[in-house]
């Protein structure tokens, strides 16, 4: 088959390029936008490591072919920190929270709780361990995972007394 003529908005920056048609969503952006962050673990979909938002939806990059991607906006972990380098506040919670070791799925994680935490601004706990079911990590134990969701969570609209910012509060959710 012929390679096709896409053009793709990755971390807000205009992608033009020729693809083969069974090349995947991920290994365009690590071979061909030099974007490494996004991870090719299991390469099925399974791991989470290959996460990233397509239009604004957290999916897995190594199911979806690039052409699938014709015309979308990518986010990938590369575009999450501010662009001034400011880390987003899910990055700055698994930094602070030790929600990572190796490190090989953290990007595919925060891509994950990010869009998790814009549609759940107030998650339970139950939620948030439910949220982390769909990344597998065989080094930290999820605890440190799952104490800076909670901990992105709380510093995006709830401070840590359990009151919301609306002085809601919220205690009994978790």
């Amino acid at each position: 088959m012929p390679d096709a003529g896409i053009e793709v908005s990755v971390n807000g920056r205009s992608r033009r390029a020729s693809v083969p048609p069974r090349l995947t969503l991920a290994d365009f952006l690590r071979e061909r936008c030099q974007l490494t962050g996004t991870h090719l673990g299991c390469e099925h979909g399974v791991c989470g490591a290959c996460t990233v938002l397509l239009d604004g939806q957290a999916v897995r990059s190594c199911l979806i072919f690039a052409v699938q991607a014709d015309g979308a906006e990518v986010t990938t972990i590369e575009g999450i920190a501010a662009a001034d380098g400011e880390l987003s506040p899910v990055q700055a919670a698994f930094r602070a929270q030790h929600g990572l070791q190796c490190g090989f799925c953290t990007p595919g994680f925060v891509i994950s709780v990010t869009a998790f935490l814009r549609d759940h601004p107030d998650p339970t706990d139950e939620q948030i361990r439910d949220a982390a079911n769909g990344n597998l990590c065989r080094c930290t134990g999820y605890q440190g995972i799952l104490k800076a969701v909670r901990t992105a969570a709380d510093s995006t609209g709830t401070d840590t007394t359990g009151t919301d910012t609306t002085g809601t509060d919220t205690t009994q959710k978790r």
